[in-house]
């Protein structure tokens, strides 16, 4: 008996989606920001690869499948790498001194 490799694969990312849920929420506080930065450095490594994937020549046409996904895929790992900067320089920010104005 051969299994789809669709439902395979749909498994895999369901699976994926529960460990990844288990292993954020079960990280600690002070390990949020060096966890944020891991993740801002594999979504640099997803642009690349979605730059590849957008820039393939498929049939000739513009708008094949995987130069949709590509597009899309640069487009909300940019959204997660800056988004990810601006959570981590809030949570650095929280740590820094306040400053007493001296008059």
């Amino acid at each position: 008996m051969e299994i789809d490799p669709f439902i395979f694969r749909l498994s895999i990312f369901i699976l994926s989606i529960f460990i990844g849920y288990y292993v954020v929420w079960s990280v600690t506080p002070s390990l949020h920001t060096p966890l944020m930065s891991v993740t801002n450095a594999i979504s640099s490594v997803i642009i690349v690869g979605a730059i590849i994937a957008a820039l393939a020549e498929g049939t000739g046409s513009i708008f094949d499948t995987a130069n949709i996904f590509g597009f899309l895929a640069i487009i909300l790992a940019a959204v997660n790498i800056f988004g990810g900067f601006l959570v981590t320089q809030r949570m650095l920010a929280m740590y820094k001194k306040k400053k007493k104005d001296k008059k």
